[in-house]
Order: C-alpha cells, then sequence, then structure tokens
C-alpha cells in the first residue's frame, strides 16, 4: 500500500468513526455517500470532481474541510451561484442538507437568503417569507433598473408605512433547524435620518441595528437564537415616508460547521451579475471558501453563442470574487443538456442545444485556468440529446431546460457523492 492509499484509508476510517459516535440520523455510510437509485441514461462512472491542471486550491479547500470534520473547528463558506436551477435551490439544498451532516449537532448560520415572494416571483421552500406592503422588485436581468443591486442580483424596494417582512427560517422541505442569534440585512434607504429598519422577534420585543455607510449593512444581535423574525420599517414621517431598499438578508450564529449560501436569479447569465454594482462588496460578507459556478444555461441559449466570450466573461466575474477571497477554490457544473424552441411553429416544436457542448468546452478551459474542477453534468446526465430521456422518465420538465423535483434530488445527491469522493481520496 502506497502513501497515497494509506492516507485515503486513515481518512476514511476517521470519518466513519466520527459517523458513528456522532448523534446525527444518518448512517455512517450515508455520511459518506448517497446512495442513490440507477438509470440507464445516467453515465455513474462519470460523476467525479475532475481537475484538469493544479490542484492546489483544492487541497487547500480539503485542508479547511479537515479541519472541520477531523477536529469539529472553524467555518467552511460555499457559494452556490446560477439561474433557475439555484432560484429554486432544489438541487442546492439537497448539497447543503447532506453536508449539514459535517456539522454534528453544532447549528452554523443559514447563507445569505433573500426574500424571493416579495418579488413575487418563487421562493425555496425551505424557507417562508409572509409580508405586507407595496414593494417593487428589480433583477439583474433587467436592462435598466432603478436600484443598485448586489450579490443576490435582486432588490425589494418600498416606502409603504405599512411594509413590513417575516421570515420563518425552516420551510416545509427542511430537515435542519436553522437559527440565528446575529443578523445583518443588505438595503439602504435615501434618507438614514428618516427611515430605519427594525427587527421584532416573536415576543414581540424590538432590535435596532447598527448601520455600516460603508458596506450598506444594517447589523442586529440577539440574546438568544431565534428561526423567525420580523423586518419592519420605523417611517419618522408617515406623511412624507422614504424608500428602503433591501438587497439580502444574512443570519448568522458563529458557530463551526459548512455554511452555504445558493444564489440564483431566473434568466440569469453571466453579464447579468457583472451587472451587479455592489456584488464584490456583499462578497466581503459571504467571504467564500469554494464557490460552485452554475451560471450558463442562459448564456448558451442564445443563437451566436460564443466560448471565448464566455470565457472572458467568466474570467470578470472570478476576478472580483479574487479581489475577496484569494485562493478561493472553484467547481465549474457544466450546462445540462438542453433543447431550444424552434421558431416560427406554430406546434411546440423543440431541437437540441449543441450550445452545450460548447460551454462544457468552455468550463474545462475556465478550471485549468483557473486552478479549479469541474462537475460534468452535461456527460453525468447522457450527454447531448438525454434530456430527452430524462423528460420521458419524469425526471425533466417539458421546456427541456429544468428538472422536476425528483431530477433536482438527485442531481444533488451525485454532486455530493462526487465531491465527498474527491474529499476522501485527496491526500
Amino acid at each position: 500500500m502506497d502513501r497515497r492509499e494509506k492516507v485515503v484509508v486513515m481518512k476514511r476510517s476517521v470519518l466513519l468513526w466520527f459517523a458513528i459516535l456522532s448523534t446525527m440520523v444518518l448512517s455512517a455510510q450515508g455520511f459518506l455517500r448517497r446512495d442513490l437509485p440507477k438509470y440507464e441514461y445516467v453515465n455513474d462512472t462519470l460523476n467525479r470532481i475532475i481537475t484538469p491542471g493544479d490542484d492546489s486550491r483544492q487541497k487547500a479547500f480539503f485542508a479547511k474541510m479537515d479541519s472541520l470534520v477531523l477536529c469539529h473547528e472553524g467555518i467552511v463558506n460555499i457559494l452556490h451561484i446560477g439561474g433557475s436551477h439555484v432560484q429554486a435551490d432544489i438541487y442546492s439544498n439537497v448539497i447543503r442538507r447532506n453536508l449539514d451532516s459535517i456539522n454534528n449537532e453544532t447549528q452554523p448560520g443559514r447563507g445569505l437568503i433573500f426574500p424571493y415572494t416579495v418579488a413575487k416571483t418563487n421562493n425555496p421552500s425551505n424557507y417562508k417569507i409572509v409580508y405586507k406592503g407595496s414593494w417593487t422588485p428589480a433583477k439583474n436581468i433587467q436592462r435598466e433598473r432603478p436600484v443598485e443591486l448586489g450579490l443576490t442580483g435582486m432588490a425589494v424596494t418600498t416606502s409603504d408605512t405599512l411594509a413590513e417582512l417575516t421570515v420563518f427560517l425552516n420551510g416545509k422541505s427542511t430537515t435542519s433547524k436553522w437559527v440565528c442569534n446575529k443578523l445583518t440585512l443588505l438595503g439602504y434607504t435615501d434618507s438614514l435620518q428618516k427611515v430605519e429598519p427594525l427587527i421584532r422577534l416573536s415576543d414581540s420585543s424590538l432590535y435596532g441595528g447598527h448601520y455600516d455607510p460603508d458596506m450598506s449593512t444594517y447589523t442586529y444581535e440577539f440574546p438568544h437564537m431565534v428561526d423567525t423574525f420580523t423586518i419592519i420599517l420605523d417611517q419618522m414621517d408617515h406623511k412624507d415616508p422614504h424608500n428602503f431598499t433591501l438587497t439580502g438578508i444574512l443570519p448568522e450564529t458563529r458557530n463551526p460547521g459548512v455554511v452555504y449560501t445558493s444564489i440564483g436569479v431566473n434568466g440569469a447569465s453571466v453579464p447579468s451579475y457583472l451587472s451587479c454594482e455592489n456584488i464584490e462588496r456583499d462578497l466581503c460578507l459571504v467571504h467564500p471558501d469554494m464557490v460552485i459556478f452554475a451560471i450558463g444555461i442562459n448564456d448558451a441559449l442564445v443563437k451566436n453563442f460564443s466560448e471565448e466570450r464566455f470565457v472572458q466573461r467568466y474570467d470578470s466575474l472570478i476576478s472580483k470574487v479574487e479581489a475577496v477571497s484569494p485562493g478561493c477554490y472553484y467547481v465549474f457544473v457544466t450546462n445540462n443538456d438542453s433543447y431550444k424552441r424552434v421558431r416560427n411553429t406554430r406546434k411546440k416544436l423543440y431541437e437540441v442545444n449543441t450550445n452545450g457542448l460548447k460551454a462544457r468546452s468552455a468550463f474545462f478551459k475556465l478550471a485549468e485556468k483557473h486552478g479549479g474542477s469541474v462537475w460534468d453534468l452535461f456527460s453525468i446526465m447522457g450527454g447531448l440529446g438525454s434530456m430527452k430521456l430524462w423528460e420521458q422518465d419524469g425526471m425533466a420538465a417539458k421546456d427541456k431546460v429544468h428538472f422536476t423535483h425528483k431530477g433536482y434530488v438527485l442531481i444533488g445527491d451525485m454532486f455530493y457523492n462526487a465531491l465527498m469522493n474527491a474529499y476522501l481520496e485527496m491526500e
């Protein structure tokens, strides 16, 4: 047995010991990987994390994982960013939930979230938003918008004196109890002296926040853990109310563990995120150790897709991350296979989108260039034309671009297995 094999065996033994002694419900085998059903069109042998170039960033990230898994120390921040696949937060939440087994009984922060419901779009089911009053949404897919955006790519603005927003951190689909004793609101007002956001807890207690003008944030500290809170706006003059714009909500606990932030906007492309004026500033709050880049399906839906331009735009986005988290580990998720609607036809006819092959090539170039890795979803799911097979089996939607809930769950579990296998095999 060579040195590498000994390291792998030792790490597996320690993780098995950890899993058996922990109080989590998952079995030791389940902690290491998920047992998944077999599908003829899914190529399980390709389900791995591929690092085409320098692996020093990957090793540094897995070293942080070692500190957490083996010593139960530190916080590992993961940022997952994409379009509608990620806004739905189904497969990203599966990854989050699986990684939560590493946290044992300590509960780290939930990660940055956005109140999509207030923006009148689909909200993840693992947390719930209830609101009052009139709010105006803005999204990074809009060419012109009245407000500045940050990392979430979205904003909601109100001057309604009756406006309030309640967050329930634990929705119907979550298996973890998310709580916080620190809260940061990402937002701003057109008059600090005229309107102030306050936090009301379930016991009706009110908390004022500390405003940071450089970060454009309001920070609140609570004497105990909470899982529900309401944002209310204290308008000093109800006859002359002022705007308040909210761009994100960050609940934290400071406990060790994996903090998994997923950011998605329906229809978003790489240029959509590049257009967000404050994305670099907001990255300082998340400070990712690993970024899972899953932006690309909308970029590749255009007729004249340019692989070179796609890479250049990603280079610009990565430079913003590097400015905040130098040495960050990048995992690029290739586009899923997809179909395009045939234009000028009365019937709904679709043709396979061959740009998926070009995007796949671009992601491998990006990984090699930036010392990152690739999770090749395009090939794992069966390659060109495979989306039709997923649809026929109830795993993909009729638009042949999105997946069903069952399909997203499978994708999340497959990514987790690939990541854990890469971690276990790392020296």
